[in-house]
């Protein structure tokens, strides 16, 4: 069974999020549990706690297809010793607020090298920040995303998952966490049948299915291996329609949230219907 559904708005208490969710008719949701562009925000009170548990409860949400995101000003692999110990307090705040929610994923951009230290320099570091983080918290799965490369982002190569989750010392608790647009623009033709089937054939050989917790369901405002983030609503980018039947009716990415990002979140409910109007049979 495929659980999509959006990135939606935790405004006014991170309890608001599953009622936000359910409004769009989604299966699934993403949230920021504070505010994405501060470091810090205000601890949870008991009662955003126990509403939010009641709320997911009340409208069938599990923990297993509710995925989280980071604070976008945090880099696991930070070169600047000093701004790399702020990004990993930071990484475990939202790690522990994810355990305080009941949550067991936190999904991630990995991090940025700025020219300073070399890629590998970089992975390795990431992988460090994502022991530390495992190694105080319990129960949250720490779920890497691929990126689109853009500037001096790393993971836009399966190659750099697989360096990651190689050197992760708990791998029952390292994820990735696949976006669409971010596959496209990086390099990874999407767009057409083939193009799919090898994609997918190379991101098992490399890096693994069972290691696969979540999709982001953008289309590209950008042509192929662009290496530009910008996406698109379904349908209306450089990918088109066909690459989201396909995975609406392939099976591997069954029982995960698949997650829209689109820029209109007014269309966020009718992408969902036209989604789950996809399956066949």
């Amino acid at each position: 069974m495929k659980y999509v559904g959006a990135h939606v708005s935790a405004s006014g208490g991170v309890e608001n999020a599953p009622v936000n969710a359910h409004e769009i008719g989604a299966k699934a949701f993403a949230l920021f549990t504070k505010n994405q562009r501060q470091w810090f925000s205000k601890p949870f009170s008991k009662d955003n706690i126990n509403k939010f548990k009641e709320n997911c409860q009340r409208y069938g949400y599990k923990p297993e297809h509710i995925l989280p995101h980071d604070s976008y000003l945090i880099n696991l692999g930070h070169p600047v010793k000093e701004n790399l110990e702020k990004s990993r307090k930071a990484f475990l705040d939202e790690m522990q607020r994810c355990e305080q929610l009941g949550l067991t994923l936190l999904n991630f951009h990995p991090g940025s090298h700025l020219k300073q230290v070399s890629e590998e320099e970089c992975l390795t570091t990431i992988a460090e920040s994502i022991n530390i983080a495992l190694d105080k918290t319990n129960g949250v799965t720490a779920v890497i995303e691929n990126t689109a490369g853009q500037g001096t982002n790393l993971g836009y190569r399966f190659e750099h998952l697989r360096f990651i989750i190689d050197r992760v010392e708990d791998k029952s608790r390292v994820g990735v966490c696949i976006d669409t647009c971010h596959t496209f623009t990086s390099g990874y033709d999407l767009k057409s049948e083939e193009g799919y089937k090898n994609t997918f054939e190379e991101f098992d050989k490399i890096v693994g299915f069972k290691y696969l917790c979540g999709m982001h369901l953008n289309d590209s405002k950008k042509e192929l291996a662009t290496r530009v983030d910008r996406h698109d609503n379904i349908g209306k980018g450089f990918i088109g329609e066909d690459l989201f039947r396909r995975l609406m009716n392939d099976p591997r990415f069954d029982n995960i949230p698949m997650i829209l990002e689109t820029p209109d979140d007014s269309l966020w409910a009718e992408e969902i219907r036209m989604l789950y109007g996809m399956v066949e049979g």
